[in-house]
């Protein structure tokens, strides 16, 4: 059974799915089983720090270049705050993983912003200035630093 496993992914998802609908408990792979549900939180953990990223991103570009303020940023700030929510919503218990995601999601904004912004990793602070009630209330738009 394992050599479905490695030779067609696919095939066998549809077989361990074909399985388990019949109730055939003792023919599951259950190590791959197990192995592949544990992947797929691993994802939903993944796909909140990818939110986090882009929402912080926007989010340092609106104070730190407000000069450049504009639509794009605004509909993408719009945008991930929705994401971040249907996410969260769809995922309750990665409430619970808010703080450690926040901090690796920070790490990655501050580069893409050093990337998108030219400016330098010293312009960002070295924790994230936002507080998730921030980051998540459509009526925050982070004011100019100063």
């Amino acid at each position: 059974m394992s050599g479905l496993y490695d030779q067609d992914f696919n095939a066998w998802t549809e077989q361990q799915a074909d399985l388990l609908r019949a109730g055939r408990w003792a023919e599951l792979d259950v190590q791959h089983l197990i192995d592949e549900i544990e992947s797929m939180g691993r994802s939903e953990r993944k796909e909140l720090v990818n939110r986090l990223v882009i929402l912080m991103l926007h989010l340092l570009k609106w104070r730190y270049q407000p000069a450049l303020r504009g639509n794009s940023w605004r509909l993408s700030i719009k945008e991930q705050r929705i994401r971040l929510s249907s996410h969260l919503d769809d995922n309750p218990s990665l409430k619970a993983y808010l703080d450690e995601a926040a901090v690796r999601a920070y790490r990655l904004a501050v580069i893409e912003a050093e990337k998108q912004t030219g400016l330098p990793a010293t312009t960002f602070p070295e924790q994230c200035p936002f507080t998730f009630a921030d980051m998540a209330d459509e009526q925050f738009w982070p004011d100019a630093a100063g």
